[in-house]
């Protein structure tokens, strides 16, 4: 009764909610003609052969699919691959990122009428959702096997599942196989219906994936601009970060006066507004959208797909969406760049990445801005606490890549025979 209910709900609200996330994925510079996909129409065609559907809510997810896509395409006969995912910034990431010949969509809404129209067309083989999209409706309605990889479930989000009672075991029960990040998360699933012999633990494939590129020579030249100046990263930073991050690199330059802070915001189209902080903050600023090199106190690093330079250029490196509200983010793509790993305590999105690279000594979470400074001055001070602890961040990042070979060959017994004819 919950997921009948949870449908007719979803199939009236559909049109607000495209209304909504349309004019959002304008405003963040998609074309419009391709807001439609959200409601399933097609702007791509349909390869011939068989076809493997990815799903990730936002760039995160999408790019922890990478590794395991590139597993994929690796095997004889490799199907094609299609990814969808919900946001502008994940669509401008994976058309940098995705390897040639996959497809990119916006994700259907999880309405009936979309689900048809994208079914229809695209035809999946197999359906792979990626950590926590249990979309009722697209299990429900998917022509084919439903695989959940690289599950993640939160100890609230289980709270909810285990309210829904019998309807939360059916729908998880439509799931062909589930490969969980954690023991923790295997042990809530099963917990809630599904059968053990439809799940498993494994890597984590955030940190399998392959880290963010960096050209060479662009990557020289920063280093030749910063020259001997000692440099941190503030990456990833969301609205009420920013004040905080600039008041802790004013405390930073009392001591280490030619400390260059690197601020690479989540959304750079908030770039002006963080420019406007910095001035306000009395400090000097350059900015990569300019063309500038980072020779002022702040460095506006305000373009997007760059990160694998910054990470690469800074030994210390803050990730944000941490000290505010907004759950954090993946510590993986940094970590095997040689940089030492700092975040807040607001990680409900992440937790259990921080968690396992701070056991590994890898990274220091938890902290709070005057935390952050003191940690910070510390390794300014000290530069082989950071390279001990980027050393410590590569060396776990690389051990969770051992279980890529099965995971593609799980998924690729699920398709259906090559057709020969």
């Amino acid at each position: 009764m919950a997921l009948r209910v949870y449908g007719r709900v979803a199939n009236v609200a559909a049109p607000l909610l495209f209304r909504r996330v349309r004019d959002r994925l304008i405003a963040h510079g998609t074309a419009p003609a391709r807001t439609r996909e959200r409601l399933g129409h097609a702007t791509l065609p349909r390869p011939a052969g068989r076809l493997i559907w990815f799903h990730g809510a936002s760039v995160g997810e999408s790019l922890s699919a990478l590794p395991v896509i590139a597993a994929l395409l690796d095997q004889p006969d490799a199907p094609t691959i299609l990814v969808t995912s919900g946001t502008a910034t994940s669509a401008q990431i994976l058309a940098q990122r995705l390897p040639q010949g996959c497809i990119h969509q916006f994700a259907p809404l999880d309405s009936a009428a979309a689900l048809r129209r994208f079914n229809a067309h695209w035809q999946p083989d197999l359906l792979v959702l990626m950590e926590s999209e249990i979309w009722p409706q697209m299990i429900a309605t998917a022509p084919c096997p439903v695989v959940l990889l690289n599950a993640r479930l939160s100890p609230r989000a289980l709270a909810r599942w285990q309210k829904l009672g019998a309807s939360a075991g059916w729908l998880l029960g439509q799931l062909t196989l589930i490969i969980a990040q954690t023991e923790a998360v295997a042990t809530g699933l099963r917990s809630l219906g599904v059968t053990p012999g439809r799940i498993r633990t494994g890597a984590n494939l955030k940190a399998a994936a392959a880290p963010p590129s960096a050209d060479p020579n662009t990557l020289a030249q920063m280093n030749s601009a910063l020259g001997p100046r000692p440099r941190w990263l503030a990456a990833s930073t969301h609205a009420g970060e920013e004040t905080l991050l600039l008041d802790v690199h004013k405390a930073l330059l009392a001591t280490s006066p030619d400390l260059c802070l690197i601020l690479a915001p989540r959304h750079p189209d908030r770039a002006d507004r963080i420019a406007q902080l910095i001035a306000d903050a009395g400090l000097t600023l350059t900015r990569r959208s300019d063309g500038d090199t980072p020779t002022a106190q702040v460095y506006l690093a305000d373009t997007l797909g760059e990160m694998g330079l910054w990470y690469r250029t800074a030994p210390l490196t803050f990730i944000g969406g941490s000290l505010t509200p907004n759950g954090g983010h993946n510590p993986w793509e940094a970590a095997p760049l040689g940089t030492a790993l700092l975040t807040g305590a607001n990680l409900n999105n992440c937790a259990a990445d921080w968690h396992m690279l701070a056991e590994a000594r890898g990274a220091t979470s938890g902290l709070k801005p005057q935390q952050l400074t003191d940690a910070l001055r510390t390794m300014l001070n000290d530069p082989q606490i950071a390279r001990d602890m980027a050393s410590n961040a590569a060396a776990c990042a690389a051990a969770q890549k051992g279980d890529l070979a099965r995971i593609a060959a799980e998924l690729t017994a699920l398709l259906p025979a090559k057709d020969t004819a």
